[in-house]
């Protein structure tokens, strides 16, 4: 082989935003679920890790390896649940509220699931701002939206199909899931399936060191409209409403924004966003109906993160301004459309950008509260020392507690920080690390998507998530070889004492 050939054979990998990047040994595009056993059984004959990306949407280092790297664009295709009978009997039926179940291979994008259900009349009950990551991307590392009813992402999945150690295929569910083991058993005699309440909460949320997710069985409602409204306020009049119960719940999708620099008078400038379900029958094409044309056009401009840039850094104090200015120019008091494109915020998601994001309990502690009051202080306090500012507005969102071992909202509601930075801003990781550290005091946790610092130091991991321990019994039984070890499960801590 020529040495034109073997270069060939390595092609680094880098993310959206390209903060994060790899040299893989190899680069894998399985089209089933065999190929997908094999990649397992090659890596482990070759002593090498192995690890799938989903759409390069992380700004941590989760999807990273220095083994072989499995795309996911060859295994994106709707699973028909009428082609095996394997569900027990009347779990297919719609439930009383419409809800139905949907299976679908696991590197399927958001985008294209949405579209897929629409076909069917059929929605997602709720999705982050962005639609371009893959299922099990939103999946492993409990995605979420916002909404005081809604859990991450991970909630709606009823059952998951992966690969683990030595090629296995495991059928993971709660106990008392969808598939009938009989019938499971008879059809497939080679494959485990495994319906326990402890399993299933320890594999939903894997961050990719369970194995390779091959596809989700996942609960979605009839579809539907949103309407978004889109108004100013202030924190002491958010936070009034929060803590009377005032703010809207039940089926409203419910955020906010903020300037983390105070105006004059010490008042903290917010935008909070409702979107509210609607009747089918009340969606109407209208102009009016639309979220900002001149934000969509400016998000989408090619010179825009470049100005931005090039302004904040000749004069960092016109950060603050340029927030305030943001902010009042997302106000929309009528924007209709169906769900998902609604959630979806839009052309924002063109501007290059990173983040990080924390989750604090939602509760009457308070620790919300002093959260944002935290924020405040590290900006204001980096800003006058060295000039390092918030390229930004920061992100409130709001979302229900689950049972997931390794979500961020495990064991109570949360209050997710979402801290965006573009691209290029002075200062901007460091700023994101000091408020990161601050939040760990007020029991905060990382999104395991976005930027973090973590470490196995000081037994963290096992302080954040009380269920730590089970997840690793777990953990040790799919992946006992070590295979999806990665840097990132080294870094944090997750990876076992043996290696490869």
């Amino acid at each position: 082989m020529s040495l034109r050939a073997k270069v060939a054979l390595r092609k680094r990998w880098r993310n959206d935003t390209g903060n994060q990047g790899i040299d893989p040994l190899r680069g894998l595009t399985p089209k089933t679920l065999e190929e997908l056993c094999q990649a397992v059984r090659d890596a482990e004959d070759d002593k090498c890790a192995i690890r799938a990306v989903g759409s390069g949407h992380s700004w941590s280092d989760v999807a990273l390896t220095d083994g072989l790297l499995v795309k996911p664009t060859g295994l994106a295709r709707p699973l028909d649940l009428r082609a095996e009978p394997l569900l027990r009997p009347g779990v297919g039926e719609a439930g009383p509220d419409g809800s139905r179940l949907v299976a679908v291979e696991a590197g399927m994008t958001i985008a294209t699931l949405n579209s897929y259900l629409e076909r069917l009349e059929l929605a997602l009950p709720n999705m982050g701002g962005f639609d371009g990551q893959t299922v099990a991307g939103v999946i492993s590392t409990s995605t979420h939206g916002s909404g005081f009813e809604f859990g991450p992402l991970s909630d709606l999945v009823r059952s998951l199909d992966i690969v683990a150690a030595q090629g296995a295929v495991y059928r993971v569910e709660r106990a008392l899931g969808p598939t009938d083991p009989k019938a499971y058993a008879a059809a497939h005699p080679d494959r485990t399936l495994v319906q326990d309440d402890a399993w299933f909460r320890a594999v939903v949320v894997g961050m990719g060191c369970m194995g390779l997710i091959y596809s989700a069985m996942l609960e979605v409602v009839p579809l539907f409209d949103l309407r978004e409204v889109r108004l100013m306020s202030t924190w002491s009049e958010v936070r009034a409403e929060l803590e009377s119960g005032q703010a809207p719940g039940g089926d409203v999708h419910y955020e906010v924004l903020f300037n983390p620099y105070p105006r004059k008078d010490g008042e903290i400038e917010t935008l909070v966003t409702t979107r509210t379900p609607l009747d089918r029958g009340e969606f109407r094409h209208d102009h009016r109906r639309s979220r900002s044309l001149l934000m969509e056009l400016a998000a989408r401009f090619p010179l825009t993160p470049l100005l931005i840039n090039l302004a904040m850094g000749l004069w960092p104090k016109i950060s603050p301004f340029l927030i305030a200015q943001a902010l009042k120019a997302l106000v929309n008091k009528d924007y209709v459309n169906v769900s998902y494109k609604v959630m979806n915020i839009g052309a924002a998601n063109y501007l290059p950008a990173y983040s990080a994001e924390i989750g604090v309990p939602f509760d009457d502690r308070g620790l919300w509260v002093e959260a944002v009051e935290r924020i405040v202080e590290v900006a204001g306090r980096r800003a006058e020392v060295g000039d390092v500012y918030h390229s930004s507005p920061i992100s409130l969102r709001f979302v229900r507690g689950t049972d997931a071992y390794m979500s961020m909202m495990e064991g109570h509601d949360t209050m997710m920080i979402e801290l965006i930075m573009a691209t290029h801003t002075q200062g901007g990781e460091e700023l994101l690390g000091a408020h990161e550290n601050a939040l760990y005091k007020l029991g905060g946790r990382p999104h395991w998507g976005q930027i973090n610092t973590l470490t196995g130091s000081h037994d963290l991991i096992s302080k954040m998530y009380p269920h730590y321990a089970d997840w690793q019994d777990v953990h040790a039984q799919l992946n006992c070889s070590g295979v999806f070890d990665s840097p990132f499960s080294k870094r944090v801590g997750i990876s076992r004492a043996a290696f490869l």
